[in-house]
């Protein structure tokens, strides 16, 4: 098999994960290649991070490597520079870590944080990537999904992470109806025990969440949503900035 065609037979099965997670007969199917090239397609794909495979089931999805690429592929450069100060000034303000997340599937991935002195510090997300119905930048993108979309998520199952994790489809859109009027979520150990979070959608002009800002911490010391309206505000406002200058970015690159 030449270089060319191996290259071309990778972005087939790539396109053929676009749609969601699949096995490797399902995939041979799509691609109409053999099982066994497209197995081992899949296990160079996956030792390069552009796919992964779920433990639950064996099937293959996108990978974050991918994630962080099509992120710093954006017309006239990447988020994370142009998110960077916002995430700096967050961070300094509310004394906690503040993060970016971009969709990867029906996954965040975290391509960037800035810490605080702090001596009790959450943990670095970044390269990490979870389910979106578990913290508060998945909730803000599920909030801004098409209705097919969303309910194509709430038909499989929601992982349970903690005993605050919603699961049960219905509640889950409940809070994603308050999350869409808010503007913002705030979600208390429901991916984590002893750590608290509040995202914010950044969307592109067509309403669309493309990326989500959080603020997260220990839930000992971490400001509740009746305690400190400011910390909402500063981060929806941080938000709406960084996608105004997503798009005065992406309207300088087409000219």
């Amino acid at each position: 098999m030449s270089r060319v065609q191996s290259v071309e037979r990778a972005f087939a099965v790539l396109g053929a994960l676009a749609d969601g997670p699949l096995g490797v007969t399902d995939v041979a199917e799509r691609v109409r290649l053999p099982k066994s090239t497209v197995a081992r397609l899949l296990r160079a794909l996956q030792e390069e991070g552009a796919v992964e495979q779920a433990t639950e089931d064996s099937r293959y999805r996108i990978g974050g490597r991918l994630a962080t690429l099509a992120a710093s592929a954006r017309p006239g450069g990447s988020i994370v520079p142009i998110a960077r100060p916002d995430l700096e000034e967050l961070a300094l303000e509310a004394g906690e870590a503040a993060g970016l997340a971009v969709p990867d599937g029906f996954r965040v991935h975290y391509i960037d944080q800035v810490d605080t002195p702090n001596a009790v510090q959450a943990r670095d997300w970044t390269g990490t990537r979870v389910p979106m119905h578990a913290v508060p930048s998945g909730q803000v993108i599920l909030a801004h999904l098409p209705a097919t979309e969303l309910d194509r998520f709430l038909a499989g199952p929601l992982e349970r992470f903690t005993p605050r994790t919603l699961t049960e489809p219905d509640e889950l859109r409940r809070r994603l109806d308050e999350v869409r009027a808010e503007g913002i979520a705030w979600v208390h150990e429901e991916f984590d025990l002893g750590i608290d979070s509040v995202a914010a959608p950044i969307l592109d002009a067509g309403g669309s969440a493309v990326a989500a800002i959080h603020v997260h911490g220990p839930s000992y010391r971490f400001p509740r949503h009746d305690r400190d309206p400011r910390l909402a505000e500063r981060i929806v406002a941080a938000a709406a900035a960084i996608a105004g200058r997503l798009e005065r970015t992406s309207r300088g690159a087409h000219r």
